[in-house]
């Protein structure tokens, strides 16, 4: 952690709803006029598109059916690690982009599934913000979670995130409902050891939970409105947090422990930034602080 160079980290699955929280925090770094550096987390994945479709059938041939884009083989931990310590101790690091399809592609000349050339972080900026699989990870040979001043997990209930992941892999990328199905199983096992312990790590949980019924996810057409869910909203350390002030501006919401709120589903944005302006206030603070000292 660092006053002067904060991070931080928005961690959760693929399908999970991570890029509409960037989103907001994007909303708010622009109305306070934070300078972030973003980083994208698809980024340190170890292998490219063409990489990894190969790698992946080279597994099943060795019977290994739980390859997946979760697991530390194929993931850069260590470099995500070295990215979080060298800003938090300089404001500097390397990045890259991964490109998904060929509108991202175009501006590089590049093939979609490829990455763009390492290149150093813009100079002078605010704090450092990711966002993707693995901002809290913890294995024998990495800590990345040590290193964020904010950590946020996104977790709908797995239905959920199923259905998340269906529809849009479907409807965007044109895979077939037995092959998305495929790829959730085969990570799995990735998914339990290395995503879900990340959730015991975040300061922030943000889970949505629909009040439609999700029993089989494998045949649902849609997915659940906002107007359909709530938003089970966690504090690992609840200290400092105004909750009367929160219930006060979010109808509907109410408290199911002294640390949880929950709030309607079409107030999830409403609630993160009443929630986390006032932490980037904080920083900012902090970063000036430790500027003029």
């Amino acid at each position: 952690m660092s006053h002067l160079h904060p991070i931080i980290a928005i961690t959760g699955s693929s399908g999970a709803g991570t890029t509409s929280v960037t989103e907001t925090f994007a909303n708010i770094f622009r109305r306070e006029n934070v300078n972030a550096a973003f980083i994208e987390g698809d980024s340190f994945h170890a292998f490219d598109r063409t990489q990894m479709k190969e790698r992946a059938a080279e597994a099943e041939k060795m019977h290994n059916k739980n390859y997946s884009h979760f697991g530390p083989d194929t993931n850069l931990f260590p470099e995500i690690e070295n990215l979080f310590r060298t800003y938090s101790e300089s404001g500097t690091g390397k990045r890259r982009l991964y490109l998904h399809n060929h509108e991202e592609a175009k501006p590089f000349n590049q093939e979609p599934g490829t990455f763009t050339p390492w290149e150093d972080l813009p100079e002078n900026t605010d704090l450092l913000f990711y966002e993707g699989l693995h901002g809290a990870v913890k294995t024998e040979t990495v800590n990345i979670a040590q290193y964020p001043d904010l950590l946020i997990g996104v977790v709908p209930v797995i239905n959920l995130e199923w259905i998340q992941k269906l529809i849009r892999d479907k409807s965007k990328r044109g895979y077939s409902t037995e092959a998305v199905t495929d790829t959730i199983l085969r990570r799995m096992p990735d998914y339990v050891n290395y995503v879900v312990p990340q959730f015991s790590q975040t300061d922030v949980n943000f889970q949505r939970v629909p009040l439609v019924d999700t029993s089989n996810p494998f045949i649902t057409k849609d997915i659940p409105s906002p107007s359909e869910s709530i938003v089970v909203i966690r504090f690992r350390n609840p200290k400092g947090i105004d909750f009367p002030y929160l219930l006060s501006m979010i109808d509907r919401s109410f408290m199911s422990r002294a640390n949880t709120i929950v709030v309607p589903g079409g107030k999830m944005e409403l609630a993160m930034q009443l929630i986390f302006t006032p932490f980037i206030w904080r920083m900012m603070e902090r970063r000036q602080s430790a500027l003029l000292g």
